[in-house]
């Protein structure tokens, strides 16, 4: 029933991470595992993501439904495992994590080598003089960042937008986690796994295609003046990370594990959060969880511009790779964008629910 998903979330995690095996041998770079010191090697790390998916749902289910009495706890988890963890969502629990798995560390190894596939040392090849010209001739000469900077100001806007800003990455995997236990439908599961793919692998082939820094890292004196926060510990540390890279030492730093985590166009953290926000939109009931994904998604475009991180084209560009990522994704878990039928799955699906079938989990939604 999900053959198309599996094969297109498995193509391009394979795709992904050949690339980046390709590009590490071509240019004499290690293969790193960006996430390796945590959990350990990934051959450790997958299998104890999977059983912690299994433990988060079955476990505060036992206890609550059990209410602590041992001889019901039993019963409660056969339940669950008969009703929720069937064939099909067990495969899409161990596909989604492998696959997302892949395409995000194919992602990170393929950023990295990014400045030894792109001269950065040549003008010709870089692109961030151009992107500031527009972003000035868009504000009529000036540049949005500091722009903001008077608008919002330096101290408690700075504290509340790098929240938002570093919140993003543990909300990568753990939103991961959340659609393929816990989603209603399978397909929407799918939807999710694949879309993520897509938006990965898609923003990787945007900074070969147009690389760029970011304002933070080609013109920094515009963004010394905000309050101290961990955004600025992070970008100090990246900027060392990749001094570190291109220089096989920096500041006493051996290079031996680092990777290179900077890159301009397009946005990914635009990309993602709006592509989170749709995917909540489309396949969740609770509109405050509507308008919290929504809001995350606004905070996370002003602060990529306030910070520095990025240009109003990286922006663009990556609301355009989510929206793209997004239709894909639908097409390849069967999805309908019928143009008489507009409204978000998650109401529509209340008039589907009859003509269903209950004991199957079909992907029948329809935009």
């Amino acid at each position: 029933m999900y053959r198309r998903a599996i094969a297109t979330a498995v193509g391009v995690a394979a795709v992904t991470g050949l690339l980046a095996f390709v590009i590490a041998q071509r240019y004499d770079q290690p293969l790193l595992d960006p996430e390796g010191s945590f959990l350990g090697p990934s051959w450790i790390r997958l299998p104890l993501l999977l059983t912690l998916c299994l433990a988060l749902d079955i476990v505060p289910r036992m206890l609550w439904h059990s209410r602590l009495r041992r001889s019901a706890m039993g019963a409660v988890v056969k339940e669950r495992l008969r009703t929720h963890w069937t064939r099909d969502r067990i495969l899409l629990v161990s596909l989604g994590v492998t696959c997302f798995y892949v395409t995000y560390v194919g992602y990170r190894n393929l950023k990295s080598a990014l400045p030894f596939v792109r001269d950065f040392s040549d003008p010709s090849q870089m692109f961030d003089r151009e992107l500031m010209n527009v972003d000035r001739l868009l504000f009529f000469g000036h540049r949005p960042g500091p722009v903001l900077h008077d608008v919002l100001g330096s101290t408690v806007a700075a504290h509340v937008l790098s929240t938002i800003y570093l919140l993003f990455v543990p909300m990568v995997p753990l939103l991961v986690m959340v659609w393929i236990v816990w989603s209603r439908r399978i397909s929407f599961g799918y939807w999710f796994v694949v879309s993520q793919c897509f938006a990965w692998a898609l923003g990787t082939a945007s900074y070969y295609a147009l690389p760029t820094l970011g304002p933070a890292f080609y013109f920094a004196p515009g963004y010394t003046d905000l309050a101290h926060t961990g955004t600025t510990d992070l970008i100090a540390a990246l900027y060392k990370s990749r001094a570190t890279i291109l220089n096989g030492s920096y500041d006493g730093q051996s290079v031996e594990g680092i990777v290179n985590s900077v890159a301009g166009f397009a946005s990914l953290h635009c990309g993602i959060t709006l592509l989170w926000a749709l995917m909540v939109q489309f396949t969740v009931r609770s509109v405050w969880l509507k308008r919290i994904f929504w809001t995350n998604f606004g905070l996370t475009v002003i602060a990529t511009i306030y910070f520095g991180w990025h240009y109003l084209a990286d922006d663009v560009a990556g609301i355009m790779i989510a929206l793209l990522s997004f239709y894909l994704g639908g097409l390849a878990t069967g999805q309908r964008f019928d143009r008489s039928r507009l409204r978000p799955l998650a109401e529509a699906e209340a008039d589907q629910a009859a003509a269903s079938e209950p004991a199957r989990d079909k992907p029948v939604a329809t935009a």
